[in-house]
C-alpha cells in the first residue's frame, strides 16, 4: 500500500468534486428519486481510481503510464503519470501523480479532465 500526499490543487479539484457529489445526492434523496446525479458517478469514479492507485500503481484498469507536459514537483528528473479516472467520455477525468516524496508515497498532482 501506499499513502497519498496531496498537492493543493489536487485536494482542491477532489473536495469540489465530492461536494458536488454530496449536493447531488441530498438533491436526489429530496426529490426521492432513485438514479445517481453525473456527479455521484464522476466521484464515485474518481475515489475508486485513487483506491487502486494506493494499493496497486500498476493497475491494469488504470491504465498509467508517463506524461510529460507536468514537471515533477520534488525532482525534475523524475516522471509524472497519468491515471485513468474515466475512458471514452468526453472530458474524461484523469490524474496526475508521481512517486514521492518518501518511499511508499504517491503524491497526487492533479485531478482534472483531460486536457
Amino acid at each position: 500500500m501506499f499513502t497519498l500526499v496531496w498537492t493543493p490543487e489536487a485536494k482542491a479539484a477532489y473536495d469540489e468534486l465530492k461536494a458536488k457529489a454530496e449536493a447531488g445526492l441530498a438533491s436526489r434523496r429530496k426529490k426521492d428519486k432513485a438514479k445517481s446525479s453525473k456527479d455521484e458517478g464522476l466521484f464515485k469514479q474518481v475515489h475508486k481510481t485513487l483506491t487502486l492507485l494506493a494499493s496497486n500503481p500498476k493497475h491494469p484498469g488504470l491504465q498509467t503510464h508517463e506524461y510529460h507536459s507536468l514537471p515533477h514537483p520534488y525532482d525534475p528528473k523524475q516522471k509524472v503519470f497519468e491515471a485513468y479516472a474515466q475512458n471514452q467520455t468526453p472530458g474524461a477525468y484523469r490524474i496526475f501523480w508521481c512517486y514521492g516524496p518518501e518511499r511508499r508515497q504517491i503524491t497526487l498532482v492533479a485531478i482534472t479532465p483531460h486536457p
